[in-house]
């Protein structure tokens, strides 16, 4: 399969500049998996900009109704 990394990245809210993945989501999510988070695209901006992406960050934010 082929990457559309360069499709990707138009659509990719991670402020993390100089992250090596950004645009390669399949990389991007093994990664994130690995330290039991989910990728900046699972949150809203707001919440993404605080780099906590924890299965219980997001959880909290489902239990608000802010996503």
């Amino acid at each position: 399969m082929e990457c559309n990394k360069d499709r990707n990245l138009n659509s990719c809210n991670c402020t993390y500049e100089s992250c090596p993945r950004k645009g390669t989501c399949c990389d991007c999510i093994t990664y994130h998996l690995r330290s039991r988070e989910l990728p900046a695209c699972c949150f809203p901006a707001d919440a993404e900009r605080s780099y906590d992406r924890s299965f219980e960050h997001f959880s909290r934010l489902v239990a608000e109704g802010q996503i």
